[in-house]
């Protein structure tokens, strides 16, 4: 091959690969939109990015919650963005970190994103009526917390405004979150009062000092479990040492006694976190949840 004709396929190479990104987000089944403001507080601008599929009717929405133990993590990554195959649209929130703000302000966060989310659905094209919320760790907390505490006015805060849509959620899917601070102070304590846990600094721990049992309760799901909650998957790690199991048993066993859906599914190998949850059975297991319980 001499120079010239060499230099010719380069090019030609180098160009191919300049327009096929730009067909490919063309033909994306997906349309993301990254960094929308949905409130600010004290300054600090809360953002959420939009995974929209383009399917023919409005999809049903999913919120994820980062993890990050309250005081780290983004929602620049979504472990469940597949189920956009699925024709589910998701938002992934932000919300206030403990260098910011203490509890409730997380959750405070949280449902405020649930109530901009309903005030602009006809704005992206998604269906909001029916809404389910996921989240990991720190997020899968705050994401047993929206559900079991749909209606409870201290915790729904005002942060930005839309103060006429609803933030109650109607499924809820928990992977490895806290779901009792006061049995983690029993069951866990070298974790639950000091900063090895973000949950310490979450409910205003001083170091040194116990959490009041009544803080402790005010910021636990398992608090709020009630007959007209959403039905639940929970995800859990056997050998996980940094949010027992029996945190994710306990709530499972609530939910059970007051009559509710719940179900706890183990993977035995697996401790806190980890791509082992997000694909396989347990994916699909996600997928399957949220397809049967989204109406019809």
């Amino acid at each position: 091959m001499n120079g010239l004709t060499s230099r010719l396929l380069t090019l030609s190479v180098l160009s191919l690969n300049l327009l096929l990104p730009l067909c490919a987000d063309d033909e994306a089944p997906v349309t993301v939109h990254r960094d929308i403001e949905f409130a600010e507080v004290g300054g600090h601008p809360l953002k959420l990015d939009l995974y929209l599929p383009k399917v023919a009717a409005k999809p049903a929405l999913v919120v994820w919650i980062h993890g990050g133990g309250w005081r780290g993590g983004s929602k620049n990554k979504v472990p469940i963005q597949e189920i956009t195959n699925d024709g589910f649209a998701i938002a992934s929130i932000s919300y206030r970190l403990t260098d910011k703000a203490t509890f409730p302000a997380q959750i405070h966060d949280c449902k405020a994103a649930v109530r901009w989310l309903r005030a602009h659905q006809n704005q992206y094209g998604y269906d909001a009526d029916w809404v389910a919320v996921a989240g990991s760790s720190a997020g899968g907390h705050l994401a047993l917390l929206m559900g079991t505490s749909g209606g409870v006015s201290e915790l729904e805060g005002t942060v930005g405004g839309n103060l006429d849509q609803s933030s109650t959620v109607q499924a809820i899917i928990d992977y490895f979150g806290p779901a009792d601070f006061v049995l983690r102070g029993k069951t866990q304590p070298e974790r639950a009062y000091t900063d090895k846990s973000g949950s310490f600094a979450l409910m205003g721990g001083i170091e040194g000092e116990r959490l009041d049992e009544s803080t402790e309760r005010r910021a636990s799901p398992a608090s709020y479990v009630s007959a007209d909650d959403p039905p639940l998957l929970i995800f859990h790690g056997r050998v996980d040492k940094t949010v027992l199991l029996d945190q994710s048993e306990h709530i499972a066993k609530l939910y059970t006694e007051s009559g509710l859906s719940a179900e706890l599914v183990i993977l035995e190998k697996a401790g806190h976190g980890g791509a082992a949850f997000f694909r396989g059975d347990p994916f699909e297991r996600a997928r399957s949840f949220l397809v049967a319980n989204r109406p019809r």
